[in-house]
């Protein structure tokens, strides 16, 4: 009796515990990112995203240090401050109290909210249109788009297009000649044509046209594509300023801050209008290289300042995005 169950009990075992065989069988049909991380492994992705960290904020601090270094520092230093050695506000104080600094800042807001807003406008209504397989003519509109991806007019021609409608020197030629990316509406296409069809027809049945479907039916249920198309936008006109050097290069009034910093780093010694006492000793007032980094960390505070509330969003739409389909 005592042999049954010492059998009975090896038997259950048997079939309860996979073999050491079958453990390594099944190891080796796992896919290679499904097994555990061995200790080479986290220390390279240790080392990797230390790397990585490095080369991001290193550069950063550099900009930030040398833009609150007296000119002595910076005269030390050679260049570029590594380490702290004489730290001052007077840089931000110089720039700020210009003129031409803080209206260029102004203008950037102003393009950069006004073309977001215009620009997503016209390419929300033109995703939605092209989702909807019944809209009138949306093939040959998706062709016409497609094309324009792959086949450009030029440079010249879209100048005297621009120059021929009147917009040399205008605010709006910062603005309209790029307020579409043909990306973006093919990314909002795809979203919106997965939109649940169910609450499409089932806001039809309510009575819905298609202005309040799409309002509160497609727009919110595609909120992170949306906030990641928007910011990328967003970025572009805060970070353009080629538009200005062939629509404006002479109203300094209608530069934004990118173009700013662009004339002051080509020049080499200061901004328009500004008083700098050089590299002379330690009580002058700033020096050239810290000027320049100031102006560089303003051009990058507000983009830190929206990006905070849009992360979510854009990590949501990123990934979304890369498992679609």
């Amino acid at each position: 009796m005592t042999n049954a169950l010492t059998i009975g009990s090896r038997g259950e075992k048997s079939r309860t515990a996979p073999s050491a065989a079958a453990r390594r069988r099944a190891r080796s049909n796992r896919p290679s990112w499904d097994e555990p991380p061995t200790a080479v492994g986290q220390a390279a992705k240790g080392l990797t995203l230390g790397g990585m960290l490095a080369v991001i904020l290193v550069p950063l601090w550099i900009i930030v240090l040398t833009s609150f270094s007296t000119p002595g520092a910076v005269n030390r230093a050679g260049g570029l401050v590594i380490w702290p050695d004489g730290l001052t506000t007077g840089t931000y104080r110089q720039m700020l109290s210009d003129p031409t600094v803080l209206t260029a800042l102004f203008v950037s807001l102003g393009i950069t909210v006004v073309g977001t807003a215009v620009s997503m406008v016209v390419s929300v209504l033109c995703a939605y249109g092209l989702s909807r397989p019944r809209s009138l003519g949306h093939r040959f509109v998706l062709m016409l788009l497609i094309i324009t991806m792959f086949v450009g007019g030029g440079l010249i021609p879209s100048f005297l297009v621009v120059t021929g409608l009147g917009g040399y020197g205008q605010w709006w030629a910062l603005i309209l000649p790029g307020a579409v990316s043909v990306f973006n509406i093919l990314v909002l296409r795809s979203f919106y044509q997965d939109t649940s069809s169910e609450l499409i027809d089932a806001a039809r049945m309510d009575g819905a046209g298609d202005w309040r479907i799409l309002w509160s039916v497609v727009l919110p249920t595609s909120r992170a594509v949306t906030a990641v198309t928007a910011l990328f936008y967003a970025v572009g006109y805060w970070n353009s300023f080629f538009n200005v050097m062939l629509y404006m290069p002479t109203d300094s009034q209608k530069w934004p801050l990118q173009y700013v910093l662009l004339t002051y780093v080509n020049r080499g010694n200061g901004l328009p209008g500004s008083v700098n006492a050089g590299f002379g000793n330690d009580h002058a007032q700033t020096a050239p290289l810290a000027l320049q980094m100031a102006v560089v960390v303003l051009t990058l505070v507000p983009l830190m300042i929206v990006y905070p509330f849009v992360q979510k969003h854009l990590r949501a739409g990123v990934l979304t995005g890369a498992i679609k389909g």
